[in-house]
Formats: C-alpha cells, structure tokens, sequence
C-alpha cells in the first residue's frame, strides 16, 4: 500500500461514524482499517499512513474498543509469528442496522404513497400513526393485500382495513400469500360442491 494511497468512503459509512459521535482521530482509523490490505495493527504504520502521533492513535484505537465497534484479535502467521489484527465486526453491525433502518423508512413511505393514491387525497395525522402501527406488527405485504380487498369492496377507509387485519392475524395470516392460499382453497372447496349439486344424478343412472 503505497503513501499516495486514496481511501474510499460511502455515504452509509459515513452517516454510522457520524450517528456515533465519533472523533476525527477515530473515524480515520476505521476508515484506515476499512480500506487497509492487512488488518494488522502495526503503529508505526498507521502513523506513518495517516500522519498521526502514535499516542493519538492509541487513544482513538482504545476509545474504539470500549465502544466495542473493533476488537483485537491475535493469531499466528504463515511464519509462525504472533501478530494482533483488527476486526470491525461492530462497527460493521453498526453499519447493517443502519441499512434496515433506511429500508424500513423507505417501505413505510411507500406504503403512505399508496394508500394516499388509493384514497385519492393526503392521509391525515391519525391514519398516518395507524399505518405506521401496522407497519410495526404486520408485513407490508399484508396490508397491501388489506387494502386492495378494501378497494374490491369499496370501503377505502382505516377502520374497515384494521378490521380486515385484525381478522387475518386472528386466522395467522401473516403474509400476501397466506391470504391468496386461503382464497384459492375456499374457491376450490366452493367449485366443488357447485360442481356436486349441478350433477345430473338421475342422467347418470340411466346409463
């Protein structure tokens, strides 16, 4: 790794450092070990990459630590020599938590989208906490489906969509196709008997 070398960033890694309160001196040694080609924590190294005292480096590595985004771990090399390498394994958990919670945020906008396309007009305040209720203890498939069966029906409001889920968590209906599952074995079972009762018994004795 050469002194010129350029290190890269995304914007997750730096909203994570940036949540956490982080130090200079403690983001760059994450940023340092997230693009370094060895994992070993060799001071003189360090120092000479990031132009940093050690003393600097030491502190930020050991405030690292106790907030438990790195860990130190020894292991023996291809020469038998034992040498300290660094794990972001925190800081990295950091980083995957904050990706669910940009998912999550992301579905629930688009669950607002639509309900607010469907209702033909802005949600108000209450049906915005309901849905984000819902949003908490059902799948979004789920209500989806909730809704499109509120339209089919033509109730498009709250009330009767909470009570569709509230009837589908009673069943254990947790997702779209739990529900599809269901109507297909009700539509079978009812084909069938139709097809029972229109069964010309007598024609088919006489023969």
């Amino acid at each position: 790794m050469s002194n010129n070398k350029k290190y890269v960033v995304d914007a997750n890694f730096i909203s994570v450092a940036y949540n956490l309160n982080l130090s200079l001196a403690e983001f760059l040694l994450l940023l340092y070990f997230d693009n370094a080609d060895s994992q070993n924590f060799d001071i003189e190294v360090i120092s000479l990459k990031l132009k940093m005292e050690a003393s600097d480096i030491l502190f930020a590595f050991n405030n690292l630590i106790t907030k438990k985004l790195i860990s130190l771990v020894s292991e023996k090399n291809e020469s038998g020599k034992i040498t300290d390498k660094v794990l972001l394994t925190g800081f990295y958990e950091k980083i995957e938590e904050n990706q669910k919670r940009l998912i999550k945020k992301n579905v629930k906008e688009d669950i607002f989208t639509k309900f607010e396309t469907e209702f033909k007009r802005p949600l108000a305040g209450m049906e915005i906490e309901i849905i984000k209720a819902w949003s908490e203890k059902y799948e979004e498939s789920l209500i989806l489906r909730a809704l499109e069966e509120a339209i089919y029906n033509g109730a498009i409001n709250i009330r009767y969509i909470d009570a569709i889920l509230y009837e589908w968590s009673k069943k254990g209906y947790k997702t779209r196709e739990d529900v599809e599952n269901n109507l297909k074995k009700t539509y079978d079972k009812k084909l069938e008997e139709t097809s029972i009762l229109d069964f010309n018994w007598l024609d088919d004795y006489d023969k």
